[in-house]
């Protein structure tokens, strides 16, 4: 008898939602959660975000990330890169991006945030980095990025950067090899590396 094996499923994102918490209720949780690996908490508006993400979403997130580091060191662009540091506001928010840089020198506000989205809403996101006065966040979502600049009134759609340091990435070829990372990382990376060189 011939047994076929099935392929393991990757991994899915998982959250839980909690309404109508205040922000000291988010710090006990936050407490509790200290040193589980993988998970991330935000906060904003009685809300409270526990998340824990899957393999597709941290594929897409060291990808993205490869690819930009790529482009900084061939530019030779001085940047901290912040990862998924805690962002906070106290009593107002509180956010971890999948990815967040500061250009020029480490600040208590990274000057990018990037989310990788497969689970929840970007417009709530936006009102908490706007909350936490992040100068640029970007979405990677359904296969493409979406970049917002803060101004006085909120975010604004951009389609360029307005990041100095960024201003010449030019985001249909960084999106061509974020969809070809998916499937192998090495050749993206350095295919992506090739083609800024030109």
């Amino acid at each position: 008898m011939i047994q076929t094996l099935k392929k393991p499923r990757a991994s899915e994102d998982k959250l839980a939602v909690y309404y109508d918490r205040t922000w000291e209720q988010f710090k006990h949780i936050q407490k509790g959660l200290e040193g589980s690996p993988g998970v991330r908490l935000t906060f904003y508006g009685g809300v409270v975000e526990v998340f824990m993400p899957g393999q597709p979403h941290e594929i897409f997130k060291k990808v993205i990330a490869s690819l930009l580091e790529a482009f900084f060191l061939h530019w030779r662009i001085r940047v901290v890169p912040t990862g998924s540091v805690t962002q906070e506001q106290e009593g107002v928010a509180s956010a971890q991006a999948d990815e967040s840089y500061c250009f020029g020198d480490a600040k208590p506000v990274p000057d990018l945030s990037i989310e990788v989205i497969f689970t929840s809403g970007s417009a709530t996101k936006l009102k908490r980095y706007q909350a936490l006065g992040v100068p640029e966040v970007w979405f990677w979502e359904d296969g493409l990025f979406t970049l917002h600049r803060l101004g006085e009134n909120g975010y604004t759609r951009i389609y360029k950067s307005q990041i100095p340091e960024l201003t010449e990435l030019d985001f249909d070829l960084l999106t061509q090899y974020v969809l070809a990372g998916e499937t192998d990382w090495l050749e993206a990376v350095l295919t992506f590396k090739e083609a800024i060189s030109r």
